[in-house]
């Protein structure tokens, strides 16, 4: 199921993949190893920054500044240049495992880490001063595709574009998971509820994610990434050819998978554009029964014909770049 993941919002397919796998490990009734928690939110983060990267920076280009585009580029490459060392993939990263990841990250690359989120604020500042105060493009967003506070709960609304209408609501707060309860950052919000909000509150978001990283990068834990559990995670290769459990086990989660109990869950987490929810009911063999997902753009592209009513097409453009609509969590 996990290269699925990947491609409901593929500009941050790492989240992606951590939503799923902490649904399934929550019907398994497990809990991953302290280190592989801590490199799952840094990889959380750094895609919340990847995303709001390319929202910004395309929804920039739409309405006429090319230059932000390039600004906002060259760190979401640095950032990509993480993945796929960790995956070797850039896009499409099916980097998680269930009870742990792939393999651990390679040596230097928490400093390596460290040296590309040093980079970022700098490059808010550029674009800051590019297009916060800049004339043009706060005739081109301010007012636009604007939805009141309450209109945004009874869409369901959640990330961003919720916060951006004054709601103080993110599940990292709200209903911590991993270990965002641990360090200190805000929550972003901004008032309005319309393009330029949005986008206040996504370059706020950024700032407080290198905030996150930077308290995170400090004291990474040792020790393993997988769960000490041949039922659920791979033996190490060591063991599947010198060992005759190492081998059965190995047979026995390729050919039969993992095999939670019956059952069903929901979990969700805090993913770049909002809820990402994951409802996966399990009659006992190595297929899910069912997965359901609450994909956050699913909700909010329902608002677009209203928050359009009484605008121009050169508004909408605008005001859909900044919903940062993402077509893999539409058609699922």
């Amino acid at each position: 199921v996990i290269p699925f993941t990947d491609r409901l919002n593929y500009c941050s397919a790492m989240s992606n993949n951590v939503g799923y796998v902490m649904a399934v490990e929550k019907l398994l009734g497990i809990e991953a190893t302290p280190r592989c928690q801590r490199i799952r939110l840094i990889l959380c983060e750094l895609s919340r920054i990847a995303d709001h990267l390319v929202c910004i920076g395309a929804n920039a280009v739409d309405v006429g500044a090319l230059t932000c585009f390039w600004y906002f580029f060259r760190e979401r490459e640095n950032i990509y240049d993480l993945f796929e060392a960790c995956s070797g993939a850039r896009l499409t990263t099916s980097y998680t495992r269930v009870g742990g990841l792939y393999k651990d990250v390679p040596d230097g690359w928490f400093d390596w880490c460290k040296k590309v989120i040093k980079g970022i604020p700098r490059t808010l500042d550029d674009v800051d001063g590019l297009l916060t105060a800049n004339r043009i493009w706060i005739d081109r967003t301010n007012g636009v595709g604007a939805i009141s506070k309450e209109r945004a709960i009874e869409y369901g609304f959640t990330g961003p574009c919720l916060r951006a209408c004054g709601v103080d609501y993110d599940l990292r707060k709200t209903n911590p998971y991993l270990e965002y309860s641990k360090f200190d950052w805000n929550v972003c919000t901004a008032t309005g509820g319309d393009t330029y909000a949005r986008y206040l509150v996504r370059m706020a978001e950024m700032r407080e994610s290198v905030k996150i990283l930077e308290q995170a990068l400090k004291d990474v834990p040792e020790g393993p990434v997988n769960v000490d559990d041949w039922s659920i995670v791979l033996p190490p290769k060591d063991d599947v050819y010198n060992s005759i459990e190492g081998l059965m086990a190995h047979f026995k989660v390729i050919m039969h998978g993992i095999q939670p109990p019956k059952g069903e869950v929901y979990s969700f987490t805090e993913s770049p554009n909002g809820e990402l929810g994951f409802f996966v009911a399990s009659d006992g063999v190595g297929r899910p029964y069912r997965v359901k997902v609450r994909p956050p753009c699913f909700a909010i592209y329902a608002a677009f014909p209203e928050l359009m009513m009484g605008q121009t097409v050169s508004d909408a453009v605008a005001a859909l770049g900044s919903l940062n609509i993402v077509a893999g969590e539409l058609d699922r």
